[in-house]
């Protein structure tokens, strides 16, 4: 079956933002199989300023270059000392947000030009979130370059933030062994800022804390897709 559904065309894009652990990944990966079924192409595209996979190579050439000048991956003493320089910080926020809106004006129109449903893990929600709290000195918000990155960006046929309660995240990052957990007080914080700009972005706010399947049964109707015999399976449980 080829149709798509009254609520999802071919050139959709649909976004996923959250604290970390609280099921994205697992969710994407859920509804590119439901729209395989389908017969629908999709693209997971990777959106976080500062850490997509193009400028992620960047900092990794910068660091083979620069050697110990250059500090590690990750927070640290030299982390914060580098970023402590003005220029430094400022230079790094710029080339953020360019990659980001080449990322996000070019890229992505190009895949749903070619007819690609795209699914974004994490989108300018998840950006600003992290530019809040990692460089409180520096008004962002407030840059022509931030507020261009915001209209360029194709808005999103669907946005959802799925959260979970500070402790279940630290638990299941851990599980997952993730190298550079937030703190939780960090957590905490992003988890008041998600709530707090999830109603102001239109996204929707998803309990990563209930099952998978049905948190997957409450994206495929609110896109308008037909229910799976899973979501049939679980409702009879």
């Amino acid at each position: 079956m080829d149709e798509t559904s009254p609520k999802l065309g071919r050139q959709s894009l649909l976004t996923f933002s959250g604290l970390d652990g609280a099921g994205k990944s697992t969710q994407i990966e859920l509804l590119r199989g439901r729209l395989r079924a389908r017969g629908l192409e999709t693209t997971v595209v990777w959106v976080r300023g500062g850490y997509t996979p193009i400028f992620s190579r960047l900092k990794g050439l910068a660091r083979r270059a620069g050697g110990r000048h250059v500090p590690p991956p990750g927070p640290g003493e030299r982390r914060s000392e580098a970023f402590g320089r003005p220029w430094l910080r400022r230079a790094w926020l710029v080339a953020a947000l360019l990659d980001l809106m080449w990322l996000l004006a070019v890229r992505v129109r190009i895949l749903r030009g070619r007819g690609r449903i795209v699914l974004c893990d994490r989108y300018l929600v998840d950006t600003l979130i992290d530019l809040r709290l990692n460089f409180p000195m520096e008004p962002v918000e407030r840059w022509w370059l931030w507020r261009a990155v915001e209209r360029l960006a194709p808005r999103s046929d669907a946005a959802f933030v799925l959260l979970v309660p500070v402790a279940e995240s630290e638990r299941r990052s851990d599980l997952k062994g993730e190298p550079f957990r937030d703190s939780r007080e960090v957590l905490s914080a992003r988890l008041a800022h998600y709530r707090a700009l999830a109603p102001r972005s239109h996204c929707t706010i998803l309990d990563g804390s209930q099952p998978a399947a049905e948190i997957a049964a409450t994206i495929a109707a609110a896109i308008g897709l037909p229910p799976s015999n899973d979501d049939a399976h679980q409702s009879a449980a």
